[in-house]
C-alpha cells in the first residue's frame, strides 16, 4: 500500500476542490454575518501561510490563537499546521496567570487575537518575553501598548493568494492546547497531524456524530477548548456548510442561528442547554432542523434530554472525553436492538456516555487495578489508549501520574453496562466517600435538575467529623425564586424514592448563580471551598 501522509492539507485540499461553492458562515461582533466559500477560505489560507513566511515564521515554531469562534480563528487552524507551524489555542477564560503561563510555557512567537481581547492581552505582555508579534484579528488596531503590532487584514492584503503547500510528516505537531486548570497550572496536549486527521475521520460515522457535506454545523463548544471537540476538521474533511457564533454568544444569538441557518448539528455544554432552553421557554425559534444536538463538559441531565425531545423532537447525545484524548472516547447512539424500544426508553440510553469509538481501547478498573464486571453496578475509573490519545503533557512532569504503560488514566469514574455503554459517576476527585460508601455527585444532580422547580444543581462534598464527607447541594431555582424550608422539603421529598437515604444531601444552598470555569463546567473546587466554610458556620 502507498505510504501516504495523513495531514491536513489533505482535508484541506479536498473541500476547496470539490465543495468551492459550499458556504461558511461567522458571526460578526455587531451580530451581522459574514458570508464566503470554501474557494475564498482557501485562497485567504493561501495568504496567511505567506504572510507567516514573511514574519519568518519556521517550521515547528508555535502560534498562539486568542480568539472567539470566527473565520479568522478559523483560517488559523488550517494555515499555521498546513505551513508546519504548531496552533495553540489560548482559552481566553483562563485568568491572567494562566494566560501568561500557558503562552509562555510553550513558548509561542506570535499571538492572533481578537480585537476586543487586546486588555487581556496588554495586561500580561510584559509576561511574554518571546512573542515576537501580536496580530490583530481585524481591518484595523486598536490604540494599543502592544509591540510590534499588526492588523491581520492588512497583512493578508500586501501579500497574495498563490502558496504551495508542502506534505508535511503526519507525526508531527499541527496544534496544542492546555487542559482546564482545575487543579494546579494547565498542562499542554500536541496533537498531530495524524491524531487529528483519525479523530475527525470517527467524527463522520454515522454511530458517532454522522458529520456529513449535507449537514449544517454549529459548533457552539469555543475552537480554544480541545479544537472544538474536532468538529471544525470534520465539517471541512466533508465540505459540510459551517457557522461560526462569533463574540460572546449569548443563548438567543445560538438560536437565531439555528432557526435562520437551519442548523442540523450543533454541540456545546450542558449549561448552554439550559439556557437555550430558558430561552425557547419565553421566545418561539425552530430548532426542528437540528438532527442532533450534543451537550458535553458534564453528564447530561435525563430531565434536560427528555424536554429537549418532547417539546422540540430534538434528540440530544452525549459522549465522553478530555482534553487529553482529542478529546472524542466514547459517543451514544441507539443501537439496531434498540430501535423498537419506548421514546422514553430511548432517552435514558441516551442519558449514557456510549459506546467506545472504533480504533480506540478503554477499561474501565476498580482500585486494584483489575477491570469491573459489565454490570452498570460496579465503579472504576476510565483508562483509554489510542491514536489520539495523548502518551504525555507537553514538557511536564506531571505525565508519570497521569500515563502508565500506554494508558492514559482519566480521572473519571464510570460504570459500564452489559453493551459497553458507560455511564459516568463521577470525578474522581468529585465522588462524595461517606463512611467507606462512595457518593455520585452527577446521578443527584441529575435528578435534582429533574425537578420542576430547578434550573440547575451542583453537589460537592463537606467535611464531616464522623463520616468524612457528606453531600452538600448547591440551586438554582427557574424564576428567580429563593429558597425555603418548603423547597428543601419538596427536594428531599424527590430524591427520597430514588436514593438511599444516606445519599440524601445534609443541607440545600440556594444560589443566584453557580460558579462556572474556564470551559463552562461547574467549578466545583469554589463550591467545595463555599460549602465548607458555610457548614462550619452553621455546624
Amino acid at each position: 500500500m502507498n505510504s501516504f501522509q495523513l495531514n491536513l492539507k489533505t482535508l484541506l485540499d479536498r473541500s476547496a476542490r470539490y465543495f468551492p461553492d459550499n458556504e461558511m458562515i461567522s458571526r460578526e461582533p455587531d451580530g451581522s454575518l459574514f458570508r464566503y466559500n470554501y474557494s475564498q477560505y482557501y485562497k485567504r489560507v493561501q495568504k496567511l501561510a505567506n504572510v507567516l513566511k514573511l514574519l519568518g515564521i519556521k517550521k515547528g515554531d508555535k502560534i498562539a490563537s486568542f480568539a472567539w469562534n470566527n473565520h479568522r480563528h478559523l483560517e488559523l487552524y488550517f494555515g499555521i499546521p498546513c505551513y508546519g507551524a504548531i496552533l495553540h489555542t489560548v482559552n481566553i477564560r483562563y485568568g491572567a496567570k494562566e494566560i501568561a503561563y500557558s503562552i509562555s510555557h510553550a513558548e509561542d512567537a506570535i499571538v492572533f487575537l481578537d480585537k476586543d481581547l487586546v486588555p487581556i492581552m496588554e495586561s500580561i505582555a510584559h509576561q511574554l518575553p518571546k512573542v515576537k508579534a501580536y496580530i490583530v484579528l481585524d481591518y484595523t488596531v486598536p490604540e494599543t501598548s502592544l509591540s510590534p503590532v499588526y492588523s491581520y487584514e492588512q497583512l493578508l492584503s500586501s501579500t497574495h493568494s498563490t502558496y504551495c503547500f508542502e506534505e508535511v510528516d503526519e507525526n508531527l505537531p499541527a496544534s496544542m492546547c492546555y487542559t482546564s486548570a482545575t487543579t494546579g497550572l494547565p498542562k499542554g496536549v500536541v496533537y498531530s497531524h495524524r491524531s487529528i486527521y483519525l479523530h475527525a475521520s470517527a467524527l463522520c460515522f454515522r454511530d458517532v456524530m454522522g458529520i456529513s457535506e449535507h449537514d449544517h454545523i454549529l459548533p457552539i463548544v469555543p475552537m480554544f477548548h480541545v479544537c472544538a471537540w474536532g468538529i471544525p476538521y470534520a465539517a471541512i474533511a466533508t465540505g459540510a456548510k459551517l457557522i461560526l457564533p462569533g463574540t460572546r454568544p449569548k443563548a438567543e444569538d445560538l438560536l437565531q442561528l439555528i432557526d435562520s441557518e437551519k442548523v442540523t448539528f450543533s454541540a456545546g455544554a450542558v449549561t448552554l442547554g439550559i439556557d437555550m432552553l430558558t430561552i425557547l421557554e419565553e421566545k418561539k425559534y425552530n430548532i426542528s432542523s437540528l438532527r442532533q444536538l450534543m451537550l458535553g463538559g458534564q453528564a447530561v441531565p435525563k430531565a434536560l434530554i427528555d424536554e429537549y425531545f418532547k417539546k422540540y423532537g430534538v434528540p440530544v447525545v452525549q459522549g465522553f472525553g478530555a482534553t487529553e484524548t482529542s478529546p472524542i472516547v466514547t459517543f451514544l447512539h441507539i443501537r439496531r436492538d434498540q430501535l423498537r424500544v419506548s421514546d422514553d426508553e430511548k432517552n435514558e440510553i441516551r442519558s449514557r456516555q456510549g459506546m467506545l469509538l472504533p480504533g480506540l481501547e478503554m477499561k474501565v478498573v476498580d482500585e486494584l487495578g483489575k477491570e469491573v464486571p459489565w454490570d452498570d453496578e460496579h465503579m472504576g475509573e476510565i483508562l483509554v489508549r489510542g491514536p489520539w490519545i495523548a502518551s504525555e503533557y507537553y514538557n511536564d512532569n506531571r505525565s508519570n501520574s497521569s500515563f502508565v504503560d500506554g494508558w492514559w488514566k482519566s480521572g473519571d469514574i464510570a460504570t459500564i453496562n452489559k453493551e459497553g455503554s458507560i455511564r459516568i459517576v463521577d470525578r474522581d476527585k468529585d465522588v462524595i466517600k461517606s463512611g467507606g460508601e462512595w457518593i455520585s455527585s452527577v446521578q443527584l444532580e441529575n435528578e435534582l435538575m429533574a425537578h420542576p422547580d430547578v434550573l440547575e444543581a451542583c453537589v460537592v462534598a463537606v467535611n464531616h467529623e464522623k463520616w468524612l464527607e457528606r453531600p452538600v447541594a448547591c440551586i438554582l431555582l427557574k424564576n428567580n425564586q429563593t429558597g425555603t424550608t418548603n423547597v428543601e422539603e419538596a427536594l428531599i421529598e424527590w430524591l427520597t424514592p430514588k436514593f438511599p437515604k444516606w445519599w440524601l444531601p445534609d443541607q440545600f444552598m440556594f444560589v443566584e448563580e453557580i460558579p462556572k470555569n474556564a470551559n463552562g463546567k461547574y467549578n466545583k473546587n469554589l463550591l467545595r471551598e463555599i460549602a465548607n466554610q458555610s457548614s462550619s458556620i452553621t455546624s
